[in-house]
């Protein structure tokens, strides 16, 4: 009887109002007002309010936007993967090559079985080597997902609402509209529709159960709040089979105080929308011993859909708090703490330009009772008076404005110098010195980001977030179907079956790369040498450079191909040469020597069996490869 009541829309409109009272209270102004005064500080809107008028110039040193974009890149700039791995599944190194074997068998069976059709891992229970497999074409496919979601726009868009509102948040669900692109059967006639999209929230329109809980997966329920038009939910309680006297009762409303940002204030009075609230929460067995996640979603006065089954075992919300508060699920924002800087700032050079502009155009007084003609102020101006000497003396004069102390500049400098430096933004970290001494700037620079590892830390524990209830949705929701997988194989589709896998604890890694610009200058480094001490040949090096340094790399090394292709064939017809596989492999020291200098102390610094396990990888890898085999040798 209780679990019915949790989709009653009275109730679920009472927790939403019990939500929004907490977060009113939030702070010295309240979540609400807080986050429209950060968000307009932000983008530079920081005389909002004032009433100053325009007889003046309002000047703006935005010293908050400049802090937090630093902040941001420094956070999100370095580029990330996801690697899949299930608990209790052993990964040695027969059993990775086992696994590659099974995986070149299932590529193989691309263009004879077709895609999708036939599993290649039969009906028996689960082996070790297909869940390795299918755990690496996840990896992979997290990759293909993103692309289509835009992930990179997401997260942009997460961290920018976690800087300026304290927290981020990302939203899944399953999207039974979208095409795939797949199909059932061999025939094409069944397409397999439904996936899962993404949509990032503002937090003031998202609401948990017990905001004294910073676990999301915790909560006993999320709510979420969008303001949608009538023509929208009218069609999906159509599509929902709702009653037509409910879907009559869904009406506009003006319930936009508690919407993100200037949602409310923008909002025109002739647009007909309504608030329409969203509920998740757990619903347990009779046990106790397991949980589904149950959905509601209601509007005032109807039932928009009535409770269903997510068909999911998580929550599948993912947070981010740029500064933790304690004991609160709602982050906390520096920018809150920045605007009185902020405001000072603009106050201070707004008043030094105020007197230049009054000492180098100072205001001009005239006796109208001698001057009667008209002032334009003009140079060069001639003004009739009408008088004696003394007439002429006391026409006009200028007001001497008072003494400008040159201390006044230095002040606002120093304020402006120690909030960036004590916000973590000084002109180490910003790159603003002479780069006289690299390694003395880099020392500096790292010392200067170092603080912002914990909020890294954070950040890459959210992404960690999605890519587990990406897994959830694929596990449970994707039924038979292909994974687009894109590898050094091309582009392939591997076989799933998803409740093969249902049962499996599946952990996702997020492994950071380095920033875009040092990443590819070491991969080019690393690639000559490479090539220098010919580990590789040209047509690998080509291949292997990273995306936009040769125009039509692909064109090139198919014309390489094609004229390397009769000296093949001519090799071939003689027969190849003994001993020539052996003669073509690099040794070890030539694998080592042609690694950069940081990736050579790595190297050294890994156990003796690391290493051997390293270059027999290489060197099996060399040895698939066939541009370096010598003709005549068989895969």
């Amino acid at each position: 009887m209780e679990e019915r009541k949790q989709s009653d829309p009275s109730r679920v409109w009472a927790e939403y109002k019990a939500g929004a009272q907490f977060k009113a209270q939030l702070g010295k102004k309240g979540l609400y007002e807080q986050n429209k005064a950060n968000e307009r500080m932000y983008v530079g809107d920081q005389w909002y309010g004032v009433n100053c008028g325009d007889d003046r110039p309002l000047v703006r040193y935005n010293v908050i936007k400049r802090i937090g974009d630093y902040k941001m890149a420094v956070v999100g700039a370095s580029p990330i993967t996801v690697n899949y791995t299930a608990d209790g599944i052993p990964n040695t190194l027969e059993l990775q090559e086992r696994t590659r074997e099974l995986k070149d068998r299932v590529i193989g069976e691309q263009g004879i079985n077709g895609i999708g059709v036939n599993t290649p891992f039969g009906e028996g229970p689960t082996t070790d080597s297909e869940i390795n497999v299918i755990m690496s074409a996840m990896s992979d496919y997290f990759r293909t997902t993103a692309e289509r979601l835009k992930f990179d726009d997401l997260k942009e868009t997460a961290l920018r609402n976690a800087y300026c509102t304290g927290t981020g948040i990302l939203y899944t669900w399953w999207d039974d509209r979208i095409r795939t692109g797949l199909y059932a059967d061999i025939s094409r006639r069944t397409p397999i529709k439904g996936d899962i999209a993404c949509e990032v929230l503002d937090i003031e329109n998202v609401y948990f159960g017990d905001p004294n809980l910073d676990d999301v997966q915790g909560q006993p329920y999320i709510l979420i709040a969008q303001r949608k038009s009538i023509k929208e939910l009218r069609r999906e309680a159509r599509r929902n089979k709702r009653p037509r006297e409910e879907i009559e009762r869904i009406a506009e409303d003006r319930d936009t105080e508690y919407m993100a940002g200037q949602r409310g204030e923008d909002e025109p009075q002739e647009s007909r929308k309504a608030t329409v609230l969203t509920k998740m929460w757990k619903e347990w067995n009779e046990d106790g011993s397991g949980y589904t996640i149950k959905a509601v979603q209601v509007c005032r006065g109807a039932t928009i859909r009535k409770e269903w089954d997510m068909g999911i075992r998580l929550y599948p919300v993912a947070k981010f708090s740029w500064e933790r508060r304690h004991s609160c699920v709602y982050g906390d924002s520096e920018i809150t703490y920045l605007i009185p800087n902020q405001i000072a700032i603009n106050r201070m050079i707004t008043a030094s330009v105020w007197a230049v502009m009054t000492m180098g155009m100072p205001i001009m007084i005239a006796n109208g009772d001698i001057v009667t003609g008209d002032i334009t102020n003009d140079p060069g101006q001639v003004i009739k008076v009408f008088g004696g000497e003394s007439d002429v003396a006391g026409a006009v004069r200028y007001v001497n404005p008072p003494n400008f102390s040159p201390k006044f500049d230095e002040n606002i400098e120093s304020m402006i110098s120690q909030t960036m430096t004590q916000a973590g933004a000084n002109d180490a970290a910003l790159g603003n010195m002479r780069p006289d001494n690299t390694s003395a700037i880099i020392a500096v620079r790292e010392a200067a980001t170092m603080p912002l590892q914990m909020v890294q830390n954070r950040f890459y524990s959210f992404c960690e977030d999605v890519a587990r209830i990406w897994a959830e949705f694929w596990v449970m929701m994707y039924g038979n179907r292909s994974l687009k997988v894109q590898d050094e194989s091309g582009t392939w589709y591997m076989p799933f079956e998803a409740k093969r896998y249902r049962d499996l604890v599946i952990n996702a890694r997020i492994d950071v790369g380095a920033s875009t610009l040092w990443s590819e200058s070491q991969s080019i480094r690393t690639l000559d040498n490479l090539f220098d001490r010919q580990v590789i040949d040209a047509v690998q090096y080509l291949s292997r450079l990273p995306k936009g340094t040769v125009p039509n790399v692909a064109g090139l090394i198919r014309e390489m191909q094609q004229a390397a292709a009769p000296e093949t064939a001519a090799t071939a017809g003689a027969g190849g040469q003994p001993g020539a596989l052996d003669a073509a492999m690099p040794s070890e020291q030539d694998i080592v020597a042609a690694l950069s200098p940081d990736l050579q102390e790595v190297y050294n610094s890994m156990p003796q069996q690391a290493k051997t396990a390293l270059i027999k990888n290489v060197l099996s890898h060399t040895a698939r490869t066939p541009e370096t085999m010598p003709t005549g040798t068989t895969l």
